[in-house]
This record gives structure tokens, sequence and C-alpha cells, in this order.
């Protein structure tokens, strides 16, 4: 770290803090990795394993070694429950699919994304300081992600829009259409929250500000309505926590972004606007996709009263859309454009993350994974309310790790009403559980100190365990 000294800054001690931090470069690796692109013309490859989801595998190795070594954060038995509920449900659910065998990797991938990801995030990142590192990582995939995507709108090389290639994709390709604007949202309400945390240098505010209002244009041209209403939401709630006099300053700063970009360099004004008064229409003349969502939605509640209790099983919503479904269901989704030929792709999800959770995993499962979120979000919240931060001495200077966390949480449950699981961002959820969990969930005995001096200035953060 470095030192201040009258008339000179000592340089920081570069191989001490790689000593003491390098179980989060794995956590590093598995946000940063998402800006490796796809294989031009797969649209498939987003239902693969990708750099990011081995590096969230690392990550869990590590976490794994470190509470070994007794070097992890010590949880609350509240922690261990929200944790450790979810891979019961799961077992469950696999075990009463119809094919088990069929059913196991619908179990891996659940297992990876909402218990190992998050237990590994919640125990290794051990101060106020890591939890920033794991933040900014999330802002700067969003901001490469984004330069992307605006490139893409600029050059006629996105997805396919109305017609024209113009829907900012970034990295993820057709096949993927929601994961840049998924990253970018992240992004955004990192940065949102940065900037309006008290406790933060000034200048680093400001930085943060800036970068929100450059992330505003990249979610815009995604064209993706479900993101903008999770963003909105999340971004609001922020600005609430963190007082109305810093809202105000936001609201307006976004505004003009808009009013500049939108109105005044017409900067996709038309389809925004398109796309912005369709999700008004959803009634009264709901588009394609619109009806293909609620039909499917009506599909996982059927398949739920068929098994209310354990669902039909992982990965049994597609082998079961079509015995509920109606005929109103089309037969896929068209993608193409960013470098992929025209290609159909199937509709294998409600689109709902509490729908396919429901239809698969039945109550059981549900109330495991969602009275989970719903228990770190109130802990969360009250946290935060309370005044709590970092810990002795850090209370204000980490309450933008409170507003941080409680963002992301709430714009991801809030996109689950619109999205489910699927793509290589969905590792990114694992991370944001995780970040969560450690806001709402301080050590047992000790809590993460920042102070000058504290134990955490000695090499070793409070509330990890002495090594033995």
């Amino acid at each position: 770290m470095s030192l201040a000294v009258p008339g000179r800054l000592v340089r920081p001690d570069v191989p001490g803090l790689l000593r003491r931090h390098w179980p989060l470069l794995p956590l590093a690796a598995t946000v940063l990795f998402l800006l490796a692109p796809l294989p031009a013309g797969d649209a498939t490859a987003s239902g693969k394993v990708g750099p990011a989801d081995a590096a969230s595998l690392l990550l869990v190795f590590v976490c794994a070694v470190q509470a070994l070594r007794g070097r992890v954060r010590e949880l609350p038995p509240l922690g261990v429950l929200v944790l450790g509920a979810p891979a019961v449900g799961l077992a469950v659910a696999t075990m009463t699919a119809g094919d088990p065998y069929a059913a196991l990797p619908g179990f891996v991938r659940y297992l990876q994304v909402f218990v190992l990801v998050p237990a590994a995030v919640v125990l290794l990142v051990t101060g106020a300081a890591q939890f920033r590192l794991a933040a900014g990582c999330f802002v700067v995939l969003a901001l490469v992600q984004g330069a992307v995507g605006v490139v893409q709108y600029a050059t006629h090389t996105g997805a396919s829009y109305q017609g024209e290639d113009v829907r900012a994709v970034g990295t993820f390709g057709p096949g993927d259409v929601m994961g840049m604007a998924t990253v970018v949202a992240y992004g955004l309400v990192v940065a949102t929250a940065a900037g309006l945390a008290p406790g933060l240098p000034r200048r680093l505010r400001r930085i943060a500000g800036g970068c929100a209002l450059a992330l505003v244009l990249p979610l815009l041209l995604s064209f993706s309505r479900g993101a903008w209403i999770a963003t909105a939401g999340a971004a609001v709630l922020v600005m609430a926590l963190a007082g109305i006099r810093r809202a105000l300053k936001v609201v307006a700063a976004l505004a003009a972004a808009g009013v500049v970009l939108v109105g005044g360099f017409g900067v996709g004004s038309e389809m925004v606007a398109e796309r912005l008064t369709s999700i008004t229409q959803v009634s009264s003349a709901p588009d394609q996709s619109v009806t293909d969502r609620y039909t499917m939605w009506a599909a996982a509640e059927s398949m739920w009263r068929d098994r209310p209790a354990v669902g039909v099983g992982l990965k049994g919503f597609p082998a079961n859309r079509d015995g509920h479904a109606s005929l109103g269901l089309s037969s896929g989704s068209d993608t193409a454009g960013a470098g992929q030929a025209y290609l159909r792709q199937p509709l294998l999800s409600p689109h709902n993350m509490y729908l396919l959770i429901l239809s698969e995993q039945g109550l059981i499962g549900l109330i495991a994974l969602v009275g989970g979120w719903a228990a770190l979000l109130v802990a969360g919240l009250r946290r935060l309310g309370s005044g709590a931060g970092g810990g002795a001495g850090g209370g204000a200077r980490a309450r933008d790790c409170g507003l941080i966390a409680i963002g992301l949480f709430v714009w991801q449950l809030t996109d689950f009403l619109y999205a489910d699981i699927g793509g290589p961002s969905t590792v990114l959820t694992g991370v944001i559980i995780g970040l969560a969990a450690w806001w709402a969930l301080p050590s047992r005995g000790a809590a993460d100190s920042e102070a000058p001096g504290g134990a955490g200035s000695r090499g070793r953060a409070p509330g990890v365990a002495a090594r033995p």
C-alpha cells in the first residue's frame, strides 16, 4: 500500500499487494474474460463453457484451498443457510426429473451460478478495497463492450434489428443479444452508485459519474427493453438511498445526456422511441416477441400446476413446452448480423427466471432460491440503512460498497422478470449474488476494517482466520 509522507509519496508495495490479494485474480478474470469475442457466425457458442466459466471454476478451487488453510471469512448461520439451501432444492429437482441424466448438466450449471461462485466470492472478498476491485472490473468490462456496441451501430455491423444491422451486441454476437446490454447495465449501476457514494474522493466520484453517462448510449443502442427497465429501477433505488440532493443532480445529468444524444444528434431516436412505446403496448398491440413470452409464461405455469412441489426437473422446460404452450407460440426467434448469417433459434426457456425455477424446480426450488435472495436483499437494505460500513472507522467510506451491492442485486432481481440465465454473461449472476451476500452477511466476530492501523493494514483482513 502507498504511504503519505510530507513532501513525497512512497511507492506502493506491489509484490506485497499481490501476495495478499492473489486469490482475487480469478475473480477479476471471471469478469474480464467476457471481453473475449465469441467465434464469428457461431450463435450456439453462447451456451457453451467459455473462458469466464473456466475462470469461475478456478475461483472456486482457490476458495477451497484458502478454506483448507483457514484464510477465508467466517459466515454467520444465515449465510450458510442462504448459500447452501439452493443446493438441496437443485438436488431434489434433479433426482425427481423425468430424465435425471438429462437434468445433470442443468444441476451443474445452477450449482455453479447460484451456490459455488457466490460462496467463493463472499468467502474470498475480505475487505472493502477488494470489493471495489471486483466492482471496478464490471465498469471496465462495460466500457469496452459498450464501445464495441456503439461502433457496431455507427458502422452498421451490429445484429439485425428492423431490417438493419444496427443493434449493439458487443462481442457477444446476435446469438446472445442480451449479453452486451447486461454487462453495460451492470457497469452503469456500479458507476452510478460510486458517483453518488459519500466517502469516496471527489475525483473518483466524478470519473464514475462520467463513466455512467458514457454507458447510457450503448445501453440505449442495445434496444433491450428488459435491461432499460431493470437499470431504471436499480438507478432510482440507488439514488434514493444516496440522498435526494445527489439524486436530483444525477437525474438532471442523465436527462441532459438523453436529450443531447437522442434529441440533438438523433442517435437511434426513431428506433429507441418505437422500442420505448412497445413497452406500453404489451396488451393492446404486442409484437411477436411479446406474444411468445406471454405464451411461454403460461406454459411454465401449466408445468408447475402438473407438479407443484418439485416441477418437471432441471432442463425439463424445452421437453415439456409444446405440450403446455398454445398455438400462438412461434417456432423461434430470428438472428442475423454481426458476422453471422441468418439463423432461427428455438425458444428453450420462458424468459422469466422465477417462472423457470417454478416450472422446473417447483415450490421447493423457488423457496430455496428466491427465499434466499429475499433474505439477502432485506439484510443488505437494513445494513445500509443502519449506516453500517466496512467496520470500525470505515462506515461512511464503505457505504459505496453497500450502494453498489444493492444496486446490482436489485438490477438482477428485476431483470429476472424478463429474462433468465443463459449465455456467457450468466456467470456474472453468481458474482453479483456473492457481492450482495458479502455486504448483507458481515463476518462473525469482527467486521472488515479499513481503519488505519487496523488488522487489515497488518496484512490480514479482520474476520479471516489466522493460518493454523
